[in-house]
């Protein structure tokens, strides 16, 4: 009797810890194809009773994407063997099998995110992380770059952004944590930076900012990437206001990189605020900690140049050329800047010398840039020898030709 009594407490223990499922649940497991269990799990999904039975749905849809899926690209490899013997190839359906793998990652990051919750008992016992990681992870996901660059062929843009977004934001899905990431290293960052850069002409900056961030953890796009996040940050400007935020972003950027970008573009920004002290900090500590910052020196040189300060201008100029003898714009400012010094002097001799020291700048600038695309010598080239040697000279007619 009391052995009857044992069975009888363990059968109903049993019936209660394994229920049968809801009748939305068996509905949606019943579903013979993709298109009708994702309409019951959009109509039904709050009548599940409770995470496990959101888990197993959003399995099931997993399930019906993959079979598509699979089915295409089953037809892809059988065509690559009849390529091989010459025997006629079945037709792939291209944007089935990208859909399909779309909708199989969304459907396999909804699951887990159900499938992570605890149980009844307080505990996370995941049923479908394991196996969603392994049958998603590489084909489809690979998929998702496959569909982007076809989409961009097609000047799709809005379609690549999708595929691309996903595959980039998938990375960070817990469910792939130990997935082996070696593939897919040498374009990661690259497509992330392209999902950045479609997000941003989309204008949905903070989708931009986010995948430009990820963009940037890749050494060989980093600085693209930085750049395109200065981009964002910087668009629509309008108010003072809106500048005043655009500088306290850059300063948290800068504190993070400190690249010669950012300082340029934080130093440009704290001027044009009023804030000049304040940006000449910022370059006299970027040149204390390298006095050959080549960035560093030109911006000073250029800003004493606009304020009417050549004797300062000459020294920064002078050494951000010795830095870079091969820049052409830089050698046409540091000739300016001789050619303002030498009007601010009265001693005949000392202006001559200074347009001297200018002719050889822009001398210099016209070898590296005979044809002016980047720096505009011609005008005051022709000034200094027109200073220098005289209005007849030979020396300052060919100099007034060289000009045009």
């Amino acid at each position: 009797m009391k052995k009857l009594f044992v069975m009888a407490v363990m059968m109903v223990a049993s019936a209660t810890a394994f229920a049968g499922d809801s009748d939305a649940l068996k509905a949606i497991l019943k579903a013979k194809t993709y298109a009708e269990a994702e309409a019951l799990v959009n109509s039904s999904l709050g009548s599940l009773a409770n995470d496990a039975e959101k888990a197993k749905a959003y399995n099931k849809l997993v399930d019906l994407a993959l079979a598509q899926f699979d089915a295409q690209s089953t037809i892809q490899t059988e065509n690559q063997v009849a390529k091989q013997m010459g025997k006629e190839e079945k037709p792939v359906d291209e944007k089935l099998m990208s859909d399909m793998a779309y909708k199989a990652l969304v459907a396999g990051l909804e699951c887990d995110k159900f499938d992570q919750k605890p149980n009844e008992k307080g505990k996370v016992a995941p049923k479908f992380a394991s196996k969603n990681a392994q049958r998603l992870w590489f084909a489809p996901r690979n998929q998702m770059v496959n569909a982007g660059q076809d989409a961009l062929t097609a000047k799709d843009n809005a379609t690549a952004r999708k595929y691309w977004t996903l595959f980039v934001e998938s990375d960070a899905a817990p469910m792939f944590k130990d997935q082996n990431r070696d593939q897919q290293k040498p374009f990661f960052g690259q497509v992330a930076r392209f999902a950045a850069i479609f997000a941003y002409q989309d204008k949905d900056m903070a989708k931009a900012l986010q995948l430009a961030d990820v963009a940037m953890k890749d050494p060989q796009e980093y600085e693209n990437a930085l750049n395109l996040k200065l981009e964002i940050l910087g668009d629509g400007l309008k108010t003072k206001d809106d500048s005043l935020k655009y500088v306290e972003n850059l300063k948290s950027l800068y504190a993070e990189h400190k690249t010669n970008g950012v300082m340029e573009k934080l130093y440009n920004t704290l001027i044009g605020v009023g804030q000049a002290a304040e940006a000449d900090k910022i370059i006299d500590e970027a040149l204390a900690a390298d006095p050959n910052n080549f960035v560093a020196l030109a911006d000073k040189g250029l800003s004493l140049l606009q304020a009417q300060k050549a004797d300062e201008a000459i020294t920064y100029l002078k050494r951000a050329y010795d830095v870079k003898n091969d820049n052409a714009i830089i050698a046409t400012y540091a000739g300016t800047a001789y050619v303002v010094q030498a009007q601010n002097v009265e001693d005949p001799a000392k202006k001559k010398e200074l347009y001297k020291q200018a002719i050889e700048m822009f001398d210099k600038a016209k070898e590296l840039d005979p044809d002016m695309l980047q720096a505009k010598w011609g005008y005051n080239r022709y000034n200094a020898y027109y200073n220098y040697y005289g209005e007849n000279a030979p020396e300052t007619k060919q100099a007034e030709q060289d000009s045009h």
